[in-house]
């Protein structure tokens, strides 16, 4: 179904853009659709910063944001879009074409996709720099170098060359990195379907049943609630498949007295949840799997509990890491002192990833990790995940027979607010008490 209009927030993150980098054009094209086999394509979402900047999920468009240079610190938005075709729109649904595109996506102008190459070169008149992400799709990067030779050539005797090159990664990025009101209420909503389907894959695992039926359960929670999709690949992974950190394969039997690892996430108005939960697939979790469990549990809850204006996610992360080391000495996994094993990496054995990552449009969502060659402090909007983990690999039979063929991953995704945080993802449990009630209904 088309829509009739989209809010006014997208034109207003154009002309935010524009405002920030005053003499750039931004040139972002959305994603075409991709062949699966023959005539058949994958299932289509449109590219997150196309998405973005304006909320248009037709295939093969293309957006041009630059500066009104008759009216200085003035947006102007250009979409070129697949016109109306009433054939083919009989075999894959109406389409919006130029009234469309004009009406709907508050934009400037509109033009139908095939002028792009006339029309581009026109635009950039009077522009100082273009941001461009060169390497995502070979046959667009041919046309658009082509067109930026084009403007080179109408210049004429000017003395400048190609006009320079940015990647737009770094300047849209940074204004996805702060979520707003209507950003953080999707990410609400996207929290909320996929700690309903954890908990409900919780309650309805049993032994003998497959991982891909588990998968099966999950994506159908996400879609009877309104994902429009996945936000990644989940993770379904049962025993040692748990020590794979990125399993896709979800095609073997649940075995009674090992634990599964679901690392799952709705993708809700184009905003994920990423949330991992690890639980028996019988009823309790046996003496040792608890003992790990709880020690992660506890690190975890923490770390959130750090969480505030200020700090650093490497805080975070070394923060972890200290505690999960003294677990595993306690716990007689590791010999050495804490600073030893810290200072080698000794632990990484069992815990190889890094604690966090910004989560948003993108389940590893954009924004830069540092500022000023440092480590970035969290600021109020920002969101990310915590996830510490334990993971024993097949191949290590050293560790003591009953922590084999364990792996342990609890993941929340954490909105930083003015004074402190707020846990998006606390629906979907993971207490001890809790898992081992829902198992017992």
């Amino acid at each position: 179904m088309l829509l009739s209009n989209v809010p006014g927030y997208y034109k207003a993150r154009r002309e935010t853009l524009i405002r920030n980098h005053p003499g750039s054009a931004f040139l972002l094209p959305g994603f075409p659709e991709i062949i699966r086999n023959h005539d058949v394509h994958y299932p289509y979402r449109q590219e997150s910063h196309f998405y973005y900047l304006t909320g248009y999920e037709e295939p093969g468009a293309f957006l041009v944001v630059l500066p009104e240079l008759s009216s200085p610190g003035t947006c102007r938005s250009v979409l070129f879009v697949m016109p109306r075709d009433p054939e083919k729109e009989m075999w894959e649904g109406e389409r919006y074409g130029l009234d469309g595109a004009l009406r709907v996506f508050g934009v400037d102008e509109a033009y139908p996709i095939e002028e792009l190459e006339q029309k581009l070169p026109e635009l950039l008149r009077g522009i100082d720099q273009v941001h461009y992400r060169l390497g995502h799709h070979e046959e667009i990067d041919r046309k658009v170098l082509s067109l930026l030779e084009t403007c080179r050539k109408n210049q004429g005797r000017s003395g400048r060359g190609l006009l320079p090159i940015e990647d737009p990664q770094g300047a849209i990025g940074e204004m996805r990195l702060y979520k707003s009101h209507e950003e953080v209420a999707l990410l609400r909503e996207a929290c909320r379907i996929s700690a309903l389907a954890h908990r409900t894959a919780i309650q309805e695992t049993r032994p003998g049943m497959n991982e891909r039926e588990v998968e099966a359960l999950v994506d159908y929670i996400f879609r009877r609630e309104g994902c429009q999709r996945l936000g990644y690949g989940s993770i379904v992974a049962g025993g040692k498949n748990a020590a794979c950190l990125h399993y896709r394969s979800n095609n073997e039997v649940l075995k009674d007295h090992e634990l599964l690892l679901i690392d799952a996430g709705g993708e809700y108005g184009y905003y994920t949840a990423d949330i991992t939960r690890t639980f028996p697939v019988g009823k309790k979790f046996t003496a040792a799997q608890k003992r790990i469990y709880q020690r992660i549990l506890q690190i975890q809850k923490d770390a959130i509990a750090m969480t505030r204006p200020g700090v650093t996610i490497p805080e975070i992360h070394k923060f972890i890491c200290t505690q999960l080391v003294e677990g595993l000495l306690s716990l007689g996994l590791m010999k050495g002192s804490v600073q030893d094993i810290l200072k080698s990496g000794g632990y990484r054995r069992f815990y190889p990833h890094s604690t966090s990552h910004w989560l948003g449009m993108d389940v590893h969502d954009v924004g830069l990790y540092l500022k000023d060659g440092e480590p970035r402090p969290l600021e109020e909007g920002m969101v990310f995940t915590i996830e510490p983990g334990f993971y024993v690999q097949p191949s290590d039979r050293e560790i003591p027979e009953e922590y084999q063929n364990i792996g342990i991953r609890i993941e929340d995704d954490i909105l930083v607010t003015a004074h402190g945080h707020e846990n998006l993802t606390q629906a979907a449990p993971k207490e001890i008490d809790e898992i081992e009630s829902l198992k017992s209904k």
